[in-house]
């Protein structure tokens, strides 16, 4: 067994204290690296946070701001009757709608009726007393067969016309022959009460139809009170309505 001499161990003991001294000195140095970088990123954050504003939440009211706009005053003057002329200025007032006064109906249309409108019975009263002889037995017939005994003729709107013509005992002349589908067509000012018009129904998918002609309810529109006459077995007694007369190409006028 051999034994080592005490310098050897001595030398041993040296290079073992320089070897620890020197990885101690190299974990020392790298400690202090890490701690460096992490105050470096420490102080960035830092600054970062700093720059940074915080900008208050906006306050949200619910309280409204909107203002309702007040109504003009209507005006209780009456302007006259619209022209072409008229102005277009913001001041411009509508006039009030005049109001006719109720008319007195005669007795023969005292009555409460499902096939004539109330407001049309005034129509009515003035075709029945102001037209002409003929005329005036025509539409009294009418009348008579619609609204007080509810007349039911087999057929349809040209039975039931031919009927009352017949029942007045008058004939009838044409005084404006036209097509169905080329004219020409009538003027609103060739149609009298108590004529017996055909027409193109543009109520009813344009087809053609007659009636007979009471009086207008807007002639620049071309609106008049009709009586017509559905039949066709509906069971229904004829009925006063208003209808589109921009195309009327016949006119059959009662006479003596």
């Amino acid at each position: 067994m051999s034994c080592l001499s005490i310098p050897s161990v001595a030398a041993s003991c040296s290079l073992l204290l320089f070897t620890c001294s020197i990885t101690g000195q190299a974990h020392a140095d790298s400690m202090s690296a890490l701690i460096a970088q992490k105050s470096v990123q420490s102080d960035t954050h830092a600054r970062y946070i700093s720059s940074y504003r915080v900008v208050p939440a906006v306050k949200v009211s619910t309280h409204s701001t909107i203002q309702r706009a007040s109504l003009p005053r209507r005006s209780t003057e009456v302007l006259p009757t619209y022209n072409n002329n008229y102005s277009t200025s913001s001041t411009y007032q509508y006039p009030e709608m005049q109001r006719q006064a109720p008319q007195v109906l005669p007795a023969f249309l005292s009555g409460n009726y499902d096939n004539v409108d109330s407001e049309y019975l005034p129509l009515l009263s003035s075709a029945e007393m102001q037209s002409s002889m003929a005329a005036r037995e025509v539409v009294s017939t009418a009348r008579k067969m619609a609204l007080n005994e509810r007349t039911i003729i087999k057929g349809g709107c040209w039975d039931y016309l031919n009927a009352v013509f017949n029942r007045a005992g008058v004939t009838r002349n044409t005084i404006h022959k036209g097509t169905y589908a080329q004219g020409p067509y009538a003027s609103s000012s060739d149609i009298e009460a108590g004529d017996w018009l055909y027409y193109i129904n543009h109520g009813y998918n344009g087809v053609e139809h007659s009636g007979l002609f009471v009086g207008w309810v807007d002639e620049r529109a071309k609106q008049a009170l009709i009586l017509s006459y559905a039949g066709e077995n509906r069971r229904e007694p004829a009925r006063y309505r208003v209808y589109d007369l921009s195309n009327v190409y016949q006119i059959m006028r009662p006479s003596v």
